[in-house]
């Protein structure tokens, strides 16, 4: 008769399941709670102290880690010395291991202690995972209870074996990657050490990536749970693919630094739109009209409960939107978007937690490798007026919002606008003084008495004169140019008050 071990945290489908396998001629072995369970629901069995002849001990530590139980797990039985060695000793194969591991995310994901983390770590789960993966040929490793029916239904082959050893091993880096980070953490060190290990679980497949040839998926940050666009819940519309999502973060970003009841929208992973007035309806219209052109099939998000008066404005004839990402949404705004003739579920509407503002991780992909870094929090220096003329109590309000702006857009990154809104965007422009001039030109008329934000110094004068001309009064940038000087000089002789963060936003 095969022998199945099985020891799951997991209880979900595991008496059917157990069930199934006694049906197709499988003797059981088990452990602790889940021999509990399948004895409850009727079921012969054998504990593993009694297989290993050793009692179960050190608070349950050491249970599983035995010669007799890793020898029927590592045997291959192909090979007539290993069948003999384990003849010889009384080890008896295991044709089945179905085991999932202590929840150690769930433990520090919630109120704890360093001490009732450790003691979450599965050492037993992982170690008979990893030897019976090894020897897949013999034996098939079953860590995922969806997975129970497929085991149940098929006679496996070595393909399919393979698969679900290449199966065990991500779960068990993934559960080790968790371990590694918390502890790294706990330990008071940074992530940046001479290994990085980063575990995701994956939250929706995507149609695709970038471009129709490209494959794509989106993953979720599990030791920062419920934070931020990757936790997105979809309410209505179209499935999201890859850059409804990257746009999405990026409004969603922006949105969650502003002032109840703003409204972002952002098109090709840039802002288009910012407005915090009196209502989402009045934000969205003013975010829409600083360019209705880019506007038009964007991404738009508000930091709240998006009401029906918001959504009335969104719905407007003439509006096109591609996705619509808030805290949530009353019944009405629900209604409104649903019923809206022309639209169909070409809209999509998500739901999404506040992102995190702690220092979590970035990580992009380079030729071979990967640059991770701190994300991008600003430190909050303490800002220096370095012209003769000091900005207006009005104006320095308008260069703080810009400010919150500025690490949201691509670099070279330039803003025009006041205290509550965003006029013009200059993005992503090889030189700084070809943002400003986008800026502006997007701006027009509404750039005079208007403040400029910039996310790095201006290397030369040129960028000043250029926004003077255009009537800004007020501009903010990190300052830090060797020819500050001159950048000040200007900004005196044109009448221009300028603020010095000293803190760069570069974002590419």
């Amino acid at each position: 008769m095969p022998r199945a071990l099985l020891s799951v945290t997991d209880k979900s489908g595991i008496v059917p399941f157990a069930q199934g396998l006694v049906a197709k001629g499988f003797d059981l072995i088990s452990t602790g709670g889940t021999a509990r369970a399948l004895r409850e629901a009727g079921l012969e069995l054998q504990e593993v102290a009694d297989v290993t002849q050793f009692p179960e001990m050190l608070n349950g530590r050491v249970k599983t880690l035995h010669p007799i139980i890793h020898g029927g797990l590592l045997g291959d039985i192909r090979l007539d010395t290993h069948r003999q060695q384990m003849l010889h000793a009384g080890i008896e194969p295991i044709a089945l291991l179905c085991v999932n591991l202590y929840q150690f995310e769930k433990t520090v994901n919630q109120e704890h202690d360093l001490e009732e983390a450790v003691e979450s770590i599965d050492i037993g789960g992982p170690a008979m995972i990893r030897a019976g993966a090894k020897n897949f040929h013999n034996v098939l490793v079953v860590v995922d209870p969806d997975d129970y029916p497929d085991v149940l239904a098929a006679e496996p082959d070595d393909d399919v074996r393979l698969r679900f050893a290449a199966k065990a091993y991500r779960h068990t880096a993934f559960y080790d990657s968790l371990v590694s980070r918390y502890l790294t953490q706990a330990a008071g060190e940074d992530l940046y050490r001479e290994t990085l290990t980063v575990g995701m679980r994956r939250h929706i497949e995507l149609r695709y990536g970038e471009n129709p040839h490209q494959n794509g998926a989106l993953y979720v940050e599990p030791l920062t749970p419920n934070q931020g666009i990757a936790y997105e819940e979809h309410l209505w519309g179209w499935e999201v693919g890859y850059n409804n999502i990257n746009d999405a973060n990026g409004a969603w970003n922006l949105v969650n630094d502003l002032p109840v009841p703003a409204c972002a929208i952002t098109k090709h992973g840039n802002p288009c739109g910012v407005a915090a007035v009196e209502s989402f309806g009045e934000s969205f219209r003013l975010a829409r009209d600083a360019d209705p052109v880019s506007a038009f099939g964007g991404v738009v998000a508000v930091n709240g409960i998006l009401d029906e008066e918001g959504a009335e404005a969104m719905v407007e004839k003439g509006n096109k939107l591609d996705v619509v990402i808030a805290l949530g949404y009353t019944d009405g705004a629900l209604s409104l978007f649903r019923n809206r003739k022309g639209w169909g579920q070409e809209v999509r509407l998500l739901s999404a937690p506040v992102p995190s503002k702690s220092r979590f991780l970035t990580i992009r992909t380079v030729g071979g490798g990967y640059l991770a870094q701190d994300a991008d929090i600003d430190p909050g220096k303490e800002w220096k007026v370095v012209t003769k003329l000091a900005p207006t109590e009005e104006q320095m309000e308008a260069l703080r919002f810009q400010w919150k702006i500025i690490p949201h857009v691509k670099s070279n990154a330039i803003v025009v606008g006041v205290r509550d809104r965003l006029l013009g965007v200059g993005a992503g422009q090889m030189n700084r003084v070809q943002s400003v001039r986008l800026a502006l030109e997007q701006a027009g008329p509404k750039s005079v008495g208007a403040v400029l934000a910039s996310d790095a110094f201006f290397p030369f004068p040129d960028s000043v004169e250029t926004a003077a001309k255009a009537g800004i009064a007020a501009i903010v940038q990190p300052g830090g140019s060797k020819k500050d000087p001159e950048v000040i000089a200007a900004a005196d002789e044109l009448g221009i008050a300028m603020v010095f963060t000293g803190v760069r936003h570069f974002y590419h």
